[in-house]
């Protein structure tokens, strides 16, 4: 389907990057089946008029892995999400030349419960139009809607013509087992999602060291145009709900994290052993409104005893699906229904929570850019945001 062809389309975009660069992306998979990386790179690129805008969901599995995930029907939740988001792309040109001459600092993105690498783009791309080289992992631990990675095809498959001889090994979001408790599997994932972030790292490290890497998808990028792009002393890490669980397993984990930003952070997974002073590097919480409550918001005040680094703000208005893109594809009616939508304008909160993550980012990896124009708003200063919580952290009265 073309671009446009849907009438919902023209009225519903995910917003293009507000900076001074172009963006590009694409994905890279290393071999090594679930052992490897799996990462879709958004960056600085040169202005490419003949690439295609990239798929923002690409294949229609993510679309079975949601209905799994929001126990719809396979085969309706597959027709619903194929009418209302088939066509929609993302602001950025797939495979577009890599912007040379200059050091780029690095962000990992890891993604929430129930999503993949694809679908925090209005985030991703913001950052890589203020000149940010961001990976966005897809977490192989169950948690995404779907996944996969590539094994070679079994002789016994007849090869069509001109197609590779890999296939798609599909892995879906796991549901909890009756009886199962939720906090020792999501530990477990988190411990795994935390190890991925710290192996995209390295990955990303290694091809800017000129190091040849084999991706195992089909695409005209050129990997070494990366060579000694990333500025290598400044690298965070940033991520949604599970995601922001992961970023501070990941900064626990990792030194060369300087500093992350956990967006409505859902603080389930984190290890006790994680509130022992084992996350020295800066922290900015930026919350939804609706989202959080008091035994959650208690882990990550207990995280940031006293630091007057680690920094949490509150958006006034918007919800849980405030940061990931569904927010921009769906209209009123569907967006207030299903929670898409808060009372914010979405590009509003979006605007919020990437500016106050580009002045956090300035500050704690020490750039030369002009972000810090926005550092009232770290501080929970300006219209629509809150320093701290909305919630209402008083013991409850004894009945």
């Amino acid at each position: 389907m073309e671009m446009g062809s849907s009438s919902t389309e023209k009225f519903y975009r995910i917003p293009k990057g507000k900076g001074p660069h172009s963006v590009g992306c694409t994905d890279l998979m290393t071999e090594n089946a679930t052992e490897g990386s799996f990462l879709r790179l958004y960056y600085p690129s040169c202005d490419a008029t003949d690439n295609e805008e990239a798929p923002w969901i690409p294949d229609k599995e993510y679309y079975q892995g949601l209905s799994d995930f929001l126990n719809m029907y396979r085969v309706v939740g597959e027709r619903l999400f194929q009418y209302y988001v088939g066509s929609v792309t993302c602001p950025a040109k797939s495979n577009a030349a890599f912007k040379l001459g200059e050091k780029y600092p690095l962000l990992v993105f890891s993604h929430g419960l129930g999503a993949f690498r694809t679908i925090y783009s209005a985030i991703c791309i913001e950052m890589a139009s203020q000149g940010f080289i961001v990976a966005a992992v897809e977490h192989r631990d169950e948690s995404a809607s779907a996944t996969y990675y590539c094994k070679k095809k079994s002789v016994s498959e007849p090869q069509e013509e001109s197609t590779s001889n890999m296939e798609k090994e599909w892995i879906y979001y796991r549901k909890l087992k009756t009886g199962e408790e939720e906090r020792c599997l999501r530990h477990k994932q988190v411990q795994q999602r935390a190890q991925e972030c710290i192996k995209a790292l390295n990955l990303i490290l290694k091809i800017n060291s000129g190091e040849e890497v084999m991706n195992v998808l089909n695409s005209n990028f050129d990997w070494n145009s990366l060579k000694d792009s990333v500025d290598t002393s400044r690298i965070a890490v940033m991520g949604h709900s599970f995601g922001g669980a992961t970023v501070i397993e990941s900064l626990s984990k990792e030194i060369r994290f300087r500093c992350g930003i956990a967006l409505d952070a859902w603080m389930l997974p984190v290890g006790d052993d994680i509130y022992q002073n084992s996350v020295q590097q800066p922290l900015l919480f930026i919350n939804s409104e609706k989202f959080q409550w008091a035994e959650n918001i208690l882990k990550m005040k207990k995280l940031s005893s006293n630091d007057t680094n680690k920094k949490m703000i509150t958006i006034k208005g918007s919800v849980h699906q405030s940061f990931p893109d569904f927010t921009f594809v769906s209209g009123e009616i569907i967006g207030r229904f299903f929670k898409l939508k808060g009372e914010i304008d979405p590009n509003e909160a979006i605007d919020i929570s990437n500016h106050a993550s580009l002045a956090f980012l300035q500050k704690h990896l020490s750039l030369k850019k002009d972000f810090d124009k926005w550092d009232s708003l770290v501080d929970g200063i300006g219209p629509n945001v809150i320093p701290g919580t909305n919630i209402d952290l008083s013991p409850a009265e004894p009945e």
